[in-house]
């Protein structure tokens, strides 16, 4: 990243190590042990692997060369986990780990998480391998069955760049590259893949390790005076400016100017839960709470305005559609984004084109200080901006009374007053979850969805999270659904293994809900029974028993939990082990339900307008 991360102290950052037994080398150089000097110079501090043949020469480069440190090997149960863990590492950090996936297989089974990173805007180094590609040197029947002719075109259409190159300083500059290419805004995975039998060829001289340096990523696009000037003018002269602050940094710095900014405009601000924080929401221009889709108090806000501010928003055209309905927006956009460099003619996750009457091709981060400079001193700022939103405050949504069905609602308020004083970063929330439920006060303390809407990737984004929030003064913690949880938990084995201290909360409503919402309203529209939507939908008789589960990973489990008096002594229980060091999980059983912004978002016929 090119933006400073939110200052945390950090204590003991390092997850458990598997020490290898030391050896003298013996002088003889191979293919991977000059890929894996590249990988160690660029700075990736942890791999991420389910080990496979097609790269069985690169993991004893990464064992016994570099003694498997710098970067460090982290072992996964399923290739998914791998990139989602690599993932939810750069949502902290802004920094790209590394995920090997086995040949074709593996690298079909992290399809999908690499697809959520690319829609998340994540950097990721995949890597991979394939062949021998020279057919004389395959073993009979495997080889062939793990060697794909090209093997990136799995996934060429959700990566920013793939390369197979043919020689050892072909792989050397390849990676180089990748780097370069996935920590470029917008950013996303990458994908290497490297020749088996190059990988295992015997090299007469290592080649030497470049200066990774001379090959990192641009400075950040700066606007040009005639954009600052434009955008200047219509926020000076707007008496109703709307931010929307969408996908920004984790910067501290960013965060504060942006505060600055929305105080010198009188502006009121949205935010998305599908993102990460972007500003405090209990501030009093924060305008209602944040949700997956526009609440009908901020979709109120929104078409009040007569300049909307767009910060990277994701889904901007939908958005303001949401306001407008049909109508063309009534306001004048200014839009910051890179975004369209990464679009392309395969995958929608561009989604519809946004009106923009200013564009910067640039980050927020990078113009948002210079607006605040161009700003100062003018004498319309603010003057006839809207007063702020009387909302719901987080801290009014408080737990139901007796000991009752568990609502989400409960479960957040529960949590909000075991961890009051602590320093919270949410690192996931369930599609049940509404803004009201948490104030957010700094970059850290959310990090967002995953991007691409492919369920199961809860677990492993949590315990990358956590990797990169180990040994600070944060509280990690997760809370994911129950389908979620099922479809991911072997990724919590890794976290018991590295010693990596979190904490899940599973709201389990024994169902794939969203899909019930879905199948009623088709029963609805056809005139049908309602009460058949359960059917194919349920997860019970038998229910799973989560909290075993997740014991069976190594963790420390409480559960099922089903009332509100109990689930107070068990998280209280469980914030002190996640204290100690321990890796958590706790089952609450929960009643269905969504919000109703997210009810009608997600249940919208497909012909609606």
């Amino acid at each position: 990243m090119n933006v400073k991360q939110e200052h945390i102290e950090v204590i003991d950052s390092r997850p458990r190590r598997d020490e290898p037994v030391s050896h003298q080398p013996n002088g003889v150089a191979w293919g991977s042990d000059a890929i894996a000097d590249v990988v160690r110079a660029l700075g990736i501090p942890y791999v991420l692997l389910n080990p496979g043949a097609s790269f069985r020469g690169l993991h004893d480069s990464l064992v016994n060369h570099l003694g498997n440190a710098d970067p460090q090997m982290i072992l996964v149960l399923h290739e998914e986990h791998a990139v989602a863990i690599a993932h939810g590492f750069a949502k902290v950090t802004g920094q790209p780990l590394a995920a090997i996936l086995h040949s074709n297989v593996g690298l079909m089974h992290g399809s999908m998480a690499i697809f959520n990173a690319w829609a998340d805007r994540t950097p990721v180094i995949v890597l991979g391998a394939t062949g021998p590609v020279d057919a004389a040197r395959r073993r009979p029947w495997i080889d062939w069955l793990h060697t794909a002719a090209d093997q990136g075109a799995l996934v060429r259409q959700f990566v920013k760049w793939d390369a197979q190159p043919a020689s050892v300083p072909a792989a050397q500059e390849a990676l180089l590259r990748a780097y370069q290419i996935a920590n470029t805004a917008p950013r996303g995975p990458v994908y290497v893949c490297f020749d088996a039998a190059l990988q295992e060829s015997r090299l007469n001289r290592k080649p030497d390790v470049p200066e990774t340096s001379r090959y990192a990523p641009p400075s950040p696009v700066v606007p040009t005076a005639q954009s600052v000037q434009r955008a200047t003018r219509l926020l000076s002269e707007a008496k109703r400016v709307v931010i929307l602050a969408g996908r920004v940094s984790r910067s501290e710095r960013a965060w504060q100017e942006r505060v600055k900014l929305a105080e010198a405009l009188g502006a009121r601000v949205v935010t998305d839960l599908k993102l990460g924080a972007a500003f405090p929401t209990a501030h009093p221009l924060h305008a209602g709470p944040s949700g997956m889709f526009l609440s009908p108090a901020s979709a109120e806000v929104l078409r009040s305005a007569d300049v909307v501010l767009s910060l990277d928003w994701l889904d901007l055209a939908g958005t303001l559609k949401q306001a407008w309905g049909e109508e063309h927006a009534a306001c004048q956009v200014i839009q910051i984004s890179v975004d369209h460099h990464i679009h392309n003619g395969w995958s929608m996750d561009h989604q519809a084109l946004p009106p923009a009457d200013v564009f910067f091709p640039c980050e927020p981060d990078t113009v948002v200080p210079l607006l605040l400079e161009a700003l100062e001193g003018a004498a319309t700022l603010g003057q006839n901006a809207a007063p702020a939103v009387e909302g719901v405050h987080p801290l009014a949504v408080s737990a139901s009374d007796g000991d009752g069905p568990l609502m989400v609602k409960d479960v957040a308020a529960i949590l909000r007053r075991v961890t009051q004083g602590e320093r919270v970063s949410l690192l996931r929330l369930p599609l049940s979850w509404s803004g009201e439920m948490w104030d957010l006060d700094s970059p850290l303390d959310f990090l967002g969805y995953d991007g691409g809407g492919g369920i199961g990737s809860g677990p492993g984004m949590i315990v990358g999270s956590a990797l990169a929030l180990k040994g600070t003064d944060r509280l990690p913690i997760g809370i994911i659904g129950d389908g979620d949880f099922l479809m991911g938990v072997s990724a919590f084995w890794t976290a018991a293994h590295a010693r990596i201290p979190l904490l899940a909360v599973v709201v389990n409503n024994r169902s794939f809900f969203n899909d019930e919402l879905h199948q009623e309203r088709v029963a609805k529209e056809r005139e049908r029974p309602v009460e058949n939507r359960w059917i194919g939908q349920r997860i019970d008789d038998p229910a799973p028993d989560l909290a075993m589960m997740a014991r069976a990973q190594g963790l420390t489990a409480f559960g099922p939990v089903t009332s509100a008096s109990e689930l107070e002594q068990v998280l209280t229980q469980a914030i002190q082990a996640l204290k100690t060091g321990a890796s958590v999980v706790v089952e609450a059983i929960v009643a269905p339900g969504y919000a109703p912004a997210m009810s009608q978002g997600m249940t919208r016929s497909h012909g609606d307008e």
